[in-house]
């Protein structure tokens, strides 16, 4: 089983915990990783780009020059796609649907092998608790700099503790968020990632 320190929240070493190996210490499968961290970015995505259509844009009504006897090719409308200015033909709908679904197997093997990879870089911190009376951000600045968390760090919590997020939210590349809403982008995407103790108890239940 890995073995990590357990810290309490003065960045004191007030002993070890192990860490289930079926969690934190299997084989570490990359591909799943890569599957896991697109599908979620392309869950995040917004079909924001739109553009119109010859029927949306407008004017056009009137036909630009009689059919025959100009010379010059024919035309129903200056809104054609092929003029400038005109409807777009194949452009962004705004209706896109940039949805990934990942099988259940594969998204538990990549959020082991991201927990697994933090383990063996050492980048893995274990608290025996994260409580505080009050929102504090001083205070909880103060319990990351004891803990040489760096500048990203995720905090995972077994429960809502609203005090801890409302102190982590202002400080820049702190993020907080509870057990059960883990995922891989945020996991690898952090200098450290800090657990409470029940974190890891509620992890190794439900994943295991």
């Amino acid at each position: 089983m890995p073995k990590v320190a357990l810290y309490n929240q003065q960045g004191e070493q007030i002993g070890d915990i192990e860490l289930s190996d079926d969690i934190f210490g299997v084989q570490i499968n990359t591909a799943a990783m890569h599957q896991a961290v697109v599908a979620y970015l392309a869950n995040q995505r917004l079909a924001t780009a739109k553009t119109k259509t010859r029927t949306e844009v407008s004017g056009g009504g009137r036909k630009p020059w009689r059919q025959k006897g100009t010379g010059r090719a024919r035309h129903g409308s200056i809104r054609s796609p092929i003029w400038r200015g005109g409807g777009i033909v194949f452009g962004p709908t705004g209706e896109q649907n940039f949805k990934q679904k990942l099988p259940r197997k594969i998204k538990r093997l990549a959020l082991k092998s991201a927990l697994t990879t933090k383990v063996n870089d050492g980048a893995l911190i274990v608290l025996d608790k994260l409580t505080l009376p009050e929102p504090k951000t001083k205070e909880m600045a103060a319990i990351l700099q004891r803990l040489q968390t760096g500048r990203k760090v995720l905090i995972v919590m077994e429960g809502s503790q609203e005090n801890v997020i409302k102190s982590a939210r202002n400080i820049p590349g702190v993020k907080t968020t509870h057990a059960g809403q883990l995922n891989v982008y945020d996991i690898l995407n952090t200098d450290n990632l800090v657990l409470t103790r029940d974190a890891v108890n509620q992890i190794e239940e439900v994943f295991a």
